[in-house]
């Protein structure tokens, strides 16, 4: 098997649910730790004759940046498959310079558009890649020309996501709930079918929210802004809903996890945090993960305003989590983060450098601020 793992002493009690009301975290932890190395599931390197030739679909922005630095660091001879618009690599915060030079040294590049199917057919074919790790796919018609040009292949690693579930009261998610046709991850539901009708090796990781450093979605940056800014920071509802969040590099873990792991043939599996939480207390959360006062919560009924295509809060308005026990039954699997541990680690290693995707946007806030004070 090309991953192995030693699990901690003890696996983890059920995800019980986290207001984080409690006293403030030292993150002196987080500063000393000069980079990343996976603590709480490790991972070894097995014989040479193992290291596989492995095709990354996207590896320049989030998952695959960390992703392809484990493949690496496993003796795996990797190749990043992008459309070139973006440095193949980048210095990560905390990596030094002889750990970037290592990893640049190995990491291959192809570089052209999977919406050119017949490019990607022929220059694939060329490669006979042993496994492929498909993380920006979206839709079936994206995967078939990967299969269609590499009939050798030994293992499809998907990039799904929790949010194909059918909405239920009955939570968490397990891997064989409903699932629902009408979501708008519908592709990712029919890329599985299309895999399984074909015969393929496969595997479909489902994250639920995924956060971390050089997160492009504005999942803890969205908090970050309002933090920063000192202001209020806006919660539909009263705040008490219950979501579930997973650090990038455990998701990372959790996709070398799968890598020849007969107990990851077919098989789907949720990755997120060992943790629940309430909006609110992931407003704390990431105001103790910053450092930052107790933050000021403001909470409305989105039902009063017309936002247009704005986006006032970067959650589903709903209880949304699911579980990851056969992740760490099956796979060895266990988050290293814990959830104000992992934002520590972000808002360190990105938004606290000064580095973030997306700039402030309080538009959404004053029209719920403003109709407060109006109301008051």
């Amino acid at each position: 098997m090309a991953a192995t793992a030693s699990l901690k002493s003890s696996l983890l009690l059920p995800c019980p649910i986290s207001d984080f009301s409690g006293a403030a975290l030292s993150i002196s932890t987080q500063k000393r730790r000069r980079s990343w190395q996976p603590r709480g599931t490790r991972i070894q390197v097995s014989a040479a004759a193992d290291s596989k030739n492995i095709l990354v679909m996207g590896g320049t922005r989030f998952i695959g940046v960390f992703l392809s630095r484990l493949l690496v660091k496993e003796g795996h001879q990797v190749t990043l498959f992008t459309r070139g618009k973006a440095p193949i690599t980048q210095q990560l915060p905390g990596e030094s310079d002889a750990e970037y030079a290592e990893f640049s040294s190995k990491v291959l590049h192809l570089k052209g558009d999977r919406q050119d199917f017949e490019f990607v057919k022929t220059s694939l074919a060329a490669k006979g890649f042993d496994v492929v790790y498909d993380i920006n796919g979206r839709e079936a018609v994206e995967v078939e020309p990967i299969i269609g040009a590499l009939p050798n292949l030994e293992q499809y690693i998907y990039c799904s996501s929790a949010g194909v579930y059918l909405k239920s009261d009955l939570l968490p998610h397990f891997e064989n709930d409903t699932v629902d046709p009408k979501s708008r991850h519908k592709g990712k539901l029919e890329t599985e079918s299309m895999l399984t009708s074909r015969g393929v090796n496969w595997t479909s990781i489902r994250p639920v929210y995924i956060y971390g450093p050089l997160n492009y979605n504005p999942v803890e940056e969205w908090f970050f802004h309002r933090l920063k800014a000192g202001r209020p920071i806006p919660i539909p509802g009263a705040g008490n809903q219950i979501t579930q969040l997973g650090h990038v590099k455990d998701l990372a873990t959790a996709f070398v996890l799968a890598l020849g792991n007969p107990n990851a043939s077919r098989q789907i599996f949720n990755i997120s945090g060992a943790k629940y939480v309430t909006f609110d207390g992931l407003a704390r959360a990431c105001a103790k993960a910053g450092g930052f006062p107790e933050p000021e919560l403001v909470h409305y009924n989105p039902k009063d305003f017309d936002f247009g295509k704005k986006k006032a809060f970067p959650f589903r308005d709903q209880h949304f989590f699911a579980s990851i026990e056969k992740a760490t039954r099956e796979l060895g699997w266990t988050p290293e983060f814990d959830l104000v541990e992992g934002l520590t680690d972000s808002y360190n290693l990105d938004f606290g450098r000064g580095t973030y995707r997306k700039e402030a946007d309080f538009t959404t806030d004053d029209m719920i601020l403003g109709k407060k004070l109006a109301t008051v």
